[in-house]
């Protein structure tokens, strides 16, 4: 059962391959170049390619490679032995990441910043972005939601991000994307119309905290006030699954780096919303030292919401006999 699992996988990951490839020649083709790799025309400064750049077509082939990674992380969660690794290690997420960082830079040579494989930042204007498991803890401990994230920044602004779970609660695979310059963010593929202005914030509505939350639901409930909350992993889905409107505010309360958060600012950006941190301020990209630590804790959704909800006092939820990462 294992081999034939693999087997597909793989004719799966041809097929992305494959379609991707043909996809990347169209693009090239559009932005003036049939002689020469978009990523090395990109990569060089000044260049007209780079100017003329069309996001919404990059993000079609950042899809591809995005959901062919995902079939690493579907067949880890399926071996018979569970998955490789312990803590926030899993083998999976330096797998998935080489292959991100190598197609990603072959698609649009730039900056690069990665978890698991290191950075480069040379003050290029554009920098890639990758977190290759999104929630590896909770991935290893047997729940599902975490998540594949790749965001894209120019001159520090996430303008293209795409966040992928392979493997859900609901029991489908869901892949949520935007870029500058589409006319909504697309999931799964069909375009949403969902604004999270036009969101009421009532009990109706829902915020999305970590899989945590649950050891401390009363106190989570009163700080999630009037919402209710869902308690899930990975902070990169709950950033993507409140930009297609599944929540009014996503919420971390462990501090957060680039690569955890900067494809589901994008989304929040395509959907008219904000990405905050503790302080009720916008969060930033800009030095090396925001990259590693964005912020200590953030709030992404409808700005009102999460400067409200950001001014609440979840210290609370540390202050008696906790010993989880509410992250």
């Amino acid at each position: 059962m294992k081999f034939q699992f693999e087997t597909e996988a793989q004719r799966l990951m041809t097929s992305r391959s494959e379609k991707a490839s043909n996809r990347f020649l169209d693009v090239a083709l559009q932005l003036g170049s049939s002689s020469e790799p978009i990523g090395r025309i990109a990569g060089a400064s000044g260049s007209p390619a780079l100017k003329q750049l069309d996001l919404p077509a990059l993000l079609s082939l950042v899809i591809d490679a995005v959901c062919q990674a995902g079939q690493l992380l579907v067949a880890e969660w399926e071996r018979v032995e569970g998955p490789r690794g312990h803590g926030d290690k899993a083998v999976v997420d330096v797998e998935i990441e080489k292959l991100l960082r190598q197609q990603l830079l072959g698609l649009f040579f730039c900056d690069f910043w990665g978890e698991e494989t290191g950075h480069t930042l040379t003050g290029h204007p554009w920098c890639w972005v990758v977190n290759p498991n999104d929630g590896t803890n909770d991935f290893l401990r047997g729940l599902k939601g975490s998540a594949i994230s790749v965001g894209l920044l120019y001159k520090h602004i996430p303008v293209l991000g795409v966040v992928y779970a392979p493997v859900t609660e609901e029991g489908i695979s869901d892949c949520i994307a935007w870029a500058e310059g589409s006319p909504a963010l697309l999931r799964n593929g069909q375009p949403l119309v969902c604004k999270l202005l036009d969101l009421p914030w009532s009990s109706g509505s829902r915020v999305m905290l970590s899989s945590a939350a649950v050891n401390k639901s009363d106190i989570n409930l009163e700080l999630c006030s009037p919402s209710g909350f869902v308690a899930m992993p990975s902070i990169a889905y709950r950033l993507a699954k409140v930009a297609a409107g599944d929540g009014i505010c996503g919420v971390s309360l462990y501090p957060v780096s680039a690569h955890d958060v900067v494809a589901g600012h994008a989304l929040l950006r395509g959907a008219g919303g904000v990405l905050l941190n503790e302080n009720g301020m916008s969060i930033q990209y800009v030095t090396d030292k925001d990259m590693q630590v964005v912020s200590r804790r953030c709030f992404g959704g409808v700005e009102a919401v999460c400067k409200t909800l950001a001014a609440r006092d979840w210290d609370r939820v540390f202050s008696v006999d906790d010993n989880s990462l509410p992250v």
